[in-house]
């Protein structure tokens, strides 16, 4: 009977100290990194506190010191991080633009990513088809403004700016102020018809309504 008891004791001693084990651990190693944090940068600066903080217990300034050093460690793994990221980066790029052909042909869809995507989305988010480089012929273009300024005081009627790319390095182009009656508005997104001229037409988006492209080439 006493042998059962002692193993009943014993075997609630072992499980309260599985249940305690994980929070001792947890407190200890929180007490030691404050200690061998805040304790060693508390007293750097402790001798210079206003005499109104002077009087708070050397605990508080260890775990203040101790919450700040964590943070400045952190914020620093985040920049090494981002620098890190870049620095791959660049490699990954260098290695690309060394490519034969997929090189040149990168370096031209990231320039014209850089010129265009930071400029005023609403003067280059139309698509149209103009007849170039002659009369019978169309290409696809961006319409990039339909103000009127100076030039279109010599224009007898009305004018719009059109951009026309070149493929397949969009980056490079015409640009020209065309009449209005000339110009055919598409409702194709400025993606699609990048995808496009990039492809040399290889890549044609889907669309459901081929008619209505025919009638509108024909009224134009």
């Amino acid at each position: 009977m006493s042998e059962t008891r002692f193993t009943s004791l014993r075997n609630a001693f072992l499980t309260g100290l599985l249940l305690v084990a994980p929070l001792v651990v947890t407190v200890w190693a929180v007490r030691a990194l404050i200690g061998m944090v805040g304790g060693s940068i508390t007293p750097l600066f402790a001798p210079y506190l206003p005499e109104t903080l002077q009087h708070l217990p050397a605990i508080f300034w260890d775990v203040v010191t101790t919450i700040i050093a964590l943070a400045l460690i952190t914020l620093l793994g985040y920049v090494s991080r981002l620098f890190l990221g870049r620095l791959l980066g660049a490699a990954a790029e260098r290695f690309i633009q060394s490519i034969p052909g997929v090189g040149n042909f990168y370096t031209s869809v990231k320039q014209f990513i850089e010129t265009f995507g930071t400029k005023d989305r609403t003067q280059f988010n139309k698509v149209v088809l103009v007849q170039f480089p002659r009369a019978g012929s169309w290409s696809l273009g961006f319409l990039t403004n339909t103000a009127r300024g100076e030039p279109h005081a010599h224009f007898a009627t009305e004018h719009w700016a059109v951009f026309i790319p070149t493929c397949p390095s969009p980056v490079n182009g015409f640009f020209m102020y065309l009449p209005r009656s000339e110009i055919v508005e598409l409702d194709l997104p400025v993606g699609d018809a990048m995808k496009t001229i990039i492809s040399c037409g290889a890549v044609l988006p889907a669309w459901s309504d081929p008619s209505a492209a025919k009638e509108a080439l024909r009224q134009s």
